[in-house]
């Protein structure tokens, strides 16, 4: 029998559902469904909003943490700016407010009898940063023969107030505190003992350079760099007869024109000096007629000069003031002496003297021993009461006529 033939009465026609099952488009359904699931991400991601098109992506929260409360470091001082921090904390000048009543002799009456109060009160060096400008200034300067001399400028300025220290203490006496100058000598002499006078002294101490030194334009400006006055020694007979010839020494009975000659050499050694000092010239500075031309030619320039106080019979400060020069002579030689107890007493003798009239002037050598001893008397000085001062400060200085307002 025919295998259609048993088909047929069930209602099932073989060959038509083979045939039907042959032309499923199976390839259609295949694109149709890849599209509907394309679609499906489309809409998924437009719905999430990840903006990342369906692909795979993590969500982590970040918290931003807070500053910390340390304070930004400080900025790095130039090279030539000095640590003021490790200066304070160096200097040991440090004083309880009990410390600097009691100094003082002043009695502080607090409300409701409160006590002193606890805290430090601490001095900062006056030298920090006081350099001075460098010289010369060009109004103060005339060509000479062996260099640039001093002299008073056209709009009537003066070496000795354009090189001065600045000072804004009060000035000695009743009204003030007292005060004392120091004058080193022998400056630029030796090397080792200039250093050593340059690095251990505070800057109100005034510095008298010899004129043979062999580095005196550096030594000299250095000085000024770091806030020291100069002076220039001139060296002068100390006995008569007894000057060396070649030497320069200001001699007494030299003739005029050698006398000039030698000066000017002596003046032209470094620029910036606010006056001039003997060095040694027992015999120079005794006779009026042998010191007055030399005393005549400062107040002309504009200079101050002191008497180094070696010798008790110099007359150079009274005729040297009755010249118009500022003039002054020293109280005390500190170092005539030289042993440790003698110079000690010498600047005990300075300080009574400064408490006793206002202002004192001294002098020394620059030799190493003196230079050591100075530094130990000088710190701590103005907790007891005196001021260092720059030798202009002590010395008075009349105003001198220029040819503007003499007429």
């Amino acid at each position: 029998m025919p295998a259609d033939d048993l088909h047929k009465p069930l209602g099932l026609d073989l060959d038509r559902d083979l045939d039907t099952r042959r032309e499923i488009p199976w390839n259609a359904i295949g694109y149709g469904g890849l599209a509907a699931l394309a679609l499906g991400l489309g809409v998924f991601a437009v719905i999430s909003d990840n903006g990342m098109g369906g692909e795979p992506f993590a969500i982590a929260r970040i918290d931003v943490a807070p500053k910390p409360a340390t304070p930004p470091p400080r900025p790095a001082a130039p090279a030539d700016s000095p640590d003021i921090t490790a200066t304070i904390a160096t200097s040991g000048a440090r004083s309880s407010a009990a410390e600097v009543e009691a100094s003082s002799g002043v009695r502080v009456v607090r409300p409701g009898g409160g006590a002193t109060p606890g805290g430090l009160i601490i001095q900062i060096p006056q030298n920090i940063g006081a350099g001075l400008s460098p010289a010369p200034d060009r109004r103060l300067v005339e060509n000479g023969k062996y260099g640039p001399l001093p002299r008073i400028g056209p709009d009537g300025a003066r070496p000795v107030d354009v090189y001065a220290r600045p000072t804004t203490t009060a000035l000695g006496g009743r009204g003030g505190p007292p005060r004392i100058a120091l004058v080193v000598g022998g400056m630029g002499l030796s090397a080792t003992a200039t250093k050593l006078a340059l690095d251990k002294l505070p800057a109100d101490v005034t510095f008298a350079f010899a004129p043979y030194g062999a580095d005196l334009e550096r030594q000299t400006a250095r000085a000024r760099a770091d806030g020291h006055e100069t002076v220039l020694q001139l060296p002068m007979e100390a006995t008569e007869g007894a000057g060396p010839n070649g030497s320069r020494v200001l001699e007494a009975g030299l003739p005029a024109d050698q006398l000039t000659d030698r000066l000017s050499w002596l003046l032209s050694r470094f620029t910036g000096y606010v006056g001039v000092e003997n060095f040694l010239g027992r015999n120079f500075t005794s006779r009026v007629e042998a010191i007055s031309p030399v005393l005549a030619d400062v107040a002309k320039r504009g200079l101050l000069y002191l008497d180094d106080g070696t010798s008790p019979q110099s007359v150079a400060a009274t005729a040297g003031a009755s010249l118009g020069a500022p003039a002054a002579r020293a109280d005390v030689v500190l170092d005539a002496d030289r042993s440790p107890e003698a110079v000690a007493a010498a600047f005990a003798r300075l300080e009574a003297i400064a408490r006793e009239r206002g202002a004192a002037i001294g002098t020394m050598s620059a030799l190493p021993t003196s230079v050591e001893q100075a530094a130990r008397f000088l710190d701590g000085m103005e907790r007891r009461g005196v001021i260092v001062a720059p030798l202009s400060a002590l010395v008075a200085r009349p105003a001198i006529p220029t040819a503007r307002n003499s007429r």
